[in-house]
């Protein structure tokens, strides 16, 4: 028997605890080099299934958005016993007004761009025809994958273990439970859309305050090592890759720190979803080592989880709820920013009062640069295909490295935000967004003087 001053459990409970957490770190946690990176698991298997489906992947999306827009149509006139009735089919067809209509244009942007029918500027390479070809496919397959595996890493007692020591440094750094090390972990190593994922799922189980889980979702929500390969090759400096990326990770952590201390993080509310009662279990309680309550926690929780059916079902609900409800939001919202991106100056005009910093920072091509600064709200690749036209190596370094921390994009990781359960508005997150280019553009440019 495995004995705690408080109680004692049985082999089985601790093989219950390790075998399915350590399978879920495996899944979303180990990198592994695949093809000449490094990669997780669940990204290799997501990109198995779409080079197998390639062909097929964008009449599978546009199906998926149109069946999500046309059951929430029949739900809000018919209102169909058989969804109102169900708890999961009400939440994800029975939505508000305004997310319906997102679903709407949506299903109107993905037709017309599987089909090469309408406007141009919806069904252009750059605006609706890159979320379809280009990102939608990659969701769908993260998401099947992720969606499906995502309880062996939340449901059997890892985050409760983890969270118990990691709080000790979460909670006075980030003002964060410590269980949201694992989010931060999973989102470095992996990719950000599954940060956001895991955050929503935990906030929607009571784990997460409504600010601790805006406070996670926009500020640790950061693109993989390997995209940022792909960032750091795009402006021509790939051979800067160690020095770019140790400087996106200081400049990231700063910024962890200080968002969240000011608007509009600051002032989210500390309730939490559908105002359930906050349960504090990362104090440790009399008589406990931080070992044996950490272990107590995690082995309670897994002990709730023994029914395989169950657990399965839930996957499958994970992997509807993203497909369903994520992937309509991302198709309208980015192609809604990519069009204003692309056919309007709207955003060289906002970038313009980053003139008068980027020469007061001594940055070469300041006119140049500052298209690229406000160009990121709508997708985090177009600041550095602008910038690979500028001519100085150290401008074009700033602008990766801020195109990497800025971190919240419309066409992807805003768009899965706002599709989510988290209470950030797109206004939210376009004040983030600017405080974070406001915050990282001294300190990169800093280092960026240093190294140049």
């Amino acid at each position: 028997m495995l004995k705690t001053e408080k109680a004692s459990y049985s082999k089985g409970n601790l093989l219950l605890f390790l075998l399915p957490s350590l399978i879920g770190v495996l899944f979303f946690m180990t990198p592994v080099p695949h093809e000449g990176e490094l990669t997780i698991p669940v990204a290799i298997l997501s990109r198995a299934l779409l080079n197998r489906l390639i062909d097929f992947m964008p009449y599978i999306v546009c199906f998926m958005i149109t069946l999500a827009a046309l059951g929430t149509l029949v739900t809000k006139l018919v209102k169909p016993n058989f969804i109102i009735n169900n708890k999961f089919f009400n939440s994800l067809f029975n939505i508000s007004p305004i997310w319906a209509a997102s679903r709407f244009f949506g299903m109107i942007f993905v037709i017309c761009a599987t089909f090469n029918i309408g406007p141009n500027f919806i069904v252009s390479e750059n605006t609706g025809g890159l979320l379809l070809y280009d990102l939608l496919p990659i969701l769908f397959s993260v998401f099947l994958f992720a969606g499906l595996f995502l309880p062996l890493l939340l449901n059997f007692g890892l985050l409760e273990f983890v969270g118990t020591f990691c709080s000790k440094v979460m909670r006075p750094v980030f003002g964060l439970p410590g269980r949201s090390s694992i989010d931060c972990i999973t989102s470095w190593l992996g990719d950000g859309t599954i940060g956001v994922l895991l955050t929503s799922k935990q906030y929607e189980e009571g784990y997460y305050s409504a600010k601790e889980a805006s406070i996670i979702s926009t500020s640790f929500s950061a693109v993989s090592i390997t995209f940022s390969l792909v960032v750091i090759a795009q402006v021509g400096l790939s051979n800067m890759f160690i020095p770019f990326y140790l400087t996106v990770t200081l400049c990231g952590i700063i910024l962890a720190i200080i968002t969240p201390r000011i608007p509009p993080l600051s002032k989210k509310s500390r309730n939490f979803f559908n105002n359930a009662k906050a349960e504090n279990k990362e104090i440790i309680p009399e008589g406990y080592t931080s070992y044996q309550w950490a272990l107590t926690q995690a082995l309670e929780r897994a002990e709730k989880n023994k029914n395989f059916s169950e657990l399965v079902f839930e996957g499958v609900k994970n992997v509807l709820d993203m497909w369903l409800g994520v992937l309509p939001i991302v198709m309208a919202i980015g192609t809604f920013a990519l069009i204003i991106a692309e056919y309007t100056p709207v955003f060289q005009i906002l970038g313009m009062p980053f003139i008068p910093i980027l020469n007061l920072l001594h940055i070469p091509e300041a006119a140049a640069a500052s298209q690229t600064l406000i160009v990121g709200f709508a997708d985090m690749f177009l600041p550095t295909v602008i910038g690979a036209t500028i001519v100085s190596p150290m401008t074009r370094f700033i602008i990766a490295c801020i195109s990497v921390v800025q971190l919240i994009y419309m066409s992807e990781i805003g768009g899965l935000i706002l599709g989510s359960k988290i209470p950030v508005s797109l206004k939210d997150l376009f004040i983030i967004f600017l405080e974070r280019t406001l915050i990282a553009l001294p300190i990169v440019s800093l280092i960026a003087h240093i190294i140049f």
